[in-house]
């Protein structure tokens, strides 16, 4: 693919504008200054349970100077990014894994020598930061990232999920001194010290479409009898083993696809490295029925109340935990745990465990009904008190903890850290509620907890995905498994309906056979023996690196700093991204003096969420004068909070940070507070509008006339469907500037109209 590059002149300007404003259904309708991500594209090829992914992001500079942009992004956790190149016309660059400090000196280095570069780096398992820079006027650059993951097996059916937009997270702690590390709404803190970069600027909702959105799956069954294909999220087409999405669709929420497979069996592969005597393992084994009863359950239930969880996701995890009580049974005991920033329980239950009976349950069933979404979610607390109630389990009974909830939280290392020394043999459930779900972080702590993670997008999956969850949070039908060659991963117990799939690494000859040993419920020995087959598929190496680096970089996490040079150097070897590494590419030619405009982008209102824009919506739109340049237009410009900090140097990035969510941001998490009017929001908006035209008064009559274009574009998307005469005025202003005329006649009157409609009768809501 070939793209044109060349410096911007007023005609191509046109040119240029014309072109994005047809570039695809919801398309911004701007000449100029369009936010700097252009297109995003998911190919994915599936064979059997390995997905394999290229997703490109397209870049554009529509400035007449040159662009540094910066784009928060979700990949799925368990993927295995292994490659990356950055393509500007007809120049390719492969990108380089290396160690994260030096691949970001490398990366700052071009900048300032006016070389295009991009770098990749991982913040969560499935939060990353891509920065491209040194973008001429005019030019388009795409970055493409490849990946390889395993999909998830359960009840028959394996499930795609490709994530799409980084929900806001609660922040807590105290802040940090000192510079932030990245350019997010939320300022850093002691528990969370890299919440600036993983907190994104956020659109305000009802904006145009700003990213033309295209997902395509290519599906090889591999042998296994392929069944109904089907997403649960967005509206698919289906041609043979193909699915692709309807054009227009927003990326504001995972990409879910559910493939019902016949067939799956138990199987061992190894794949001996290109070099060496060593090699990797993957075992499935399907799990034997249940044999002997369950045993009685001590079990908590926590379920998440915090403002994120506002809407239909309140419905659902009320649903969710009640059905979850309805399974218990007389022999069980069990507590219900509701919170936010602070922990309630039902009144009629007390303070501990209590008998699972008929009256009991409705109390409980009676106390979720009532629940309603509010406050942060500060999620260490009730899961201390949980595992606190569950630590005197007695011998012969399971002590269960199900958390439900959507996991958006910042300091996911903290809790991981500081629950750990009292899971001991806890079993730990996690049910995700969301469209935008924290997988990664829920996965973790099933994983920690020897548990299950279930997900949940959407109120019509809810009653298949509780299903599941009745069945899993009773005893595994199998425990105390050991695989034999021993596995470098953890391995605890095999679920109902849920293969167990291990990792693992050989040396020597690849082994004719694997045995997995365990115990039954009723305390029976159980054994399964695996003919081994090799076969040359470089895929099961990545996976097994990204497992190895996730295990490594959760007991990191929980404190065992010795690590980190082991996780680098099991990334640099098997060319895998993690945490500390990054990909950097870095073009020889020259295209700038090194002057770059940064421009942050911002990301979708996740899709489900009810959660207003604030009045003040600097950090959510993501742009301050001094901080970013100026804001794309498209985006109102608020006047620049006193928080905002220049970035930081390069070497401050894993140094101090500094704390909470800045005074003139939103705390999304925190939900609870409405616009209770609804012109509020408008006028703050036709605020900033003025202020905005104030600021470019002086500027050429040529360049005022596309930004009154511009306006039009803004106006026209928020007043439309507003009914009453309060907003008379700015449809009157709409037509008037579309007409045309005297560009300072209509400057003017655009001022003029703006400021009284601001003024008129205004009140501010603000975020509890």
């Amino acid at each position: 693919m070939t793209f044109t590059v060349a410096p911007m002149t007023s005609v191509e300007h046109d040119r240029v504008g014309r072109t994005i404003e047809d570039a695809g259904v919801g398309a911004l309708r701007t000449d100029r200054g369009n936010l700097p991500l252009e297109r995003l594209d998911v190919r994915a090829t599936i064979t059997g349970l390995i997905g394999r992914v290229v997703l490109t992001t397209g870049f554009v500079n529509t400035h007449d100077t040159a662009l540094e942009a910066t784009y928060v992004f979700p990949l799925p956790d368990r993927a295995a990014v292994t490659g990356m190149k950055m393509t500007a016309g007809d120049r390719v660059v492969e990108a380089e894994l290396r160690e994260r400090a030096a691949a970001r000196q490398a990366y700052d280095d071009a900048i300032a020598s006016g070389r295009r570069a991009s770098i990749v780096e991982e913040e969560r398992p499935d939060v990353f930061t891509m920065r491209v820079g040194n973008i001429p006027a005019g030019e388009r650059v795409t970055v493409e990232l490849s990946m390889v993951g395993p999909l998830v097996f359960e009840d028959g059916a394996a499930t795609f999920r490709f994530p799409l937009v980084v929900a806001p997270r609660y922040v807590p702690g105290t802040p940090l001194p000192g510079p932030s590390v990245g350019d997010g709404y939320a300022d850093d803190t002691d528990l969370v010290p890299d919440a600036s970069r993983i907190t994104p600027p956020v659109l305000l909702p009802g904006f145009p479409n700003p990213v033309r959105l295209s997902i395509g799956v290519d599906v090889d069954p591999a042998g296994l009898e392929l069944g109904e294909v089907r997403s649960s999220l967005h509206t698919v087409v289906r041609e043979g083993t193909t699915v692709t999405v309807e054009p227009g669709e927003r990326v504001d929420r995972d990409f879910v696809l559910r493939l019902a497979y016949a067939g799956n069996s138990t199987a061992a592969v190894c794949v001996p490295d290109p070099d060496g005597d060593e090699g990797t393992y993957q075992l499935t084994v399907l799990p034997p029925e249940p044999a002997g009863a369950v045993r009685p359950r001590d079990v908590v239930l926590l379920l998440d109340r915090s403002g994120s969880m506002s809407g239909w996701k309140m419905v659902a995890a009320r649903r969710a935990a009640a059905r979850i009580v309805d399974t218990l049974t007389a022999d069980d005991t069990f507590a219900v745990l509701t919170f936010d920033d602070r922990v309630e329980r039902p009144v009629e239950l007390g303070t501990g465990l209590v008998t699972a009976t008929d009256r009991h349950r409705f109390r409980a069933v009676e106390h979720l009904a009532g629940v309603q979404a509010r406050g942060g979610t500060e999620l260490f607390e009730p899961l201390r008190q949980g595992l606190s109630l569950l630590a005197d389990a007695a011998e012969g009974r399971d002590p269960v903890l199900v958390l439900v909830t959507d996991g958006q939280v910042g300091n996911e290392d903290q809790i991981l850290r500081d629950i750990a020394p009292v899971i001991n043999r806890t079993r730990v459930h996690a049910v995700g509620i969301d469209r935008a779900v924290n997988a990664g972080f829920l996965g973790r702590l099933a994983a920690r907890g020897a548990g299950r993670c279930e997900l949940v997008e959407s109120e019509d999956r809810l009653d298949e995905a509780m299903t599941h969850i009745q069945r899993r949070i009773g005893a595994p039908v199998i425990t105390d498994v050991v695989v034999t060659p021993a596995s470098s991963l953890p391995v605890s117990a095999i679920y109902p309906g849920v293969p167990l799939v291990v990792f693992g690494r050989y040396s020597g000859a690849a082994p004719e056979s694997m045995t997995v040993r365990g115990r039954t419920r009723d305390g029976a020995d159980w054994q399964e023996v695996v003919s081994v087959r090799q076969l040359s598929e470089p895929a099961v190496r990545a996976q097994w690196a990204r497992a190895a680096l996730r295990d490594l970089e959760d007991r990191y996490a929980t404190g065992d700093r010795t690590l980190e040079a082991e996780i680098v150097r099991t990334s640099l070897r098997f060319g895998v991204l993690c945490r500390f590494t990054a990909f950097v590419a870095v073009d020889e030619q020259v295209v700038s003096d090194g002057t770059v405009h940064r421009v942050v982008q911002p990301v979708e209102h996740p899709s489900g969420w009810e959660l207003p824009a604030p009045p003040m919506a600097a950090p959510m739109v993501g742009f301050a004068p001094g901080r970013f340049g100026a804001a794309p237009d498209g985006l109102a410009l608020p006047p620049a909070p006193a928080a905002f900090a220049p970035p930081p140097a390069p070497q401050a990035a894993a140094g101090r940070t500094r704390g909470r969510l800045r005074s003139a941001a939103p705390k999304p998490m925190a939900g609870g507070g409405a616009v209770t009017d609804d012109s509020a929001e408008l006028r703050e908006i036709a605020a900033l509008e003025v202020q905005r035209l104030e600021q470019d008064a002086g500027r050429p009559a040529w360049e005022r006339e596309e930004l009154l274009a511009d306006l039009v574009s803004r106006l026209g998307t928020l007043v439309a469907g507003r009914q009453g005469a309060a907003y008379e005025p700015l449809r009157r202003l709409v037509a008037e500037l579309t007409a045309g005329g005297n560009v300072d006649e209509l400057w003017a009157r655009a001022v003029q109209v703006l400021r009284e409609f601001a003024a008129k009768d205004r009140r501010r809501s603000f975020w509890r």
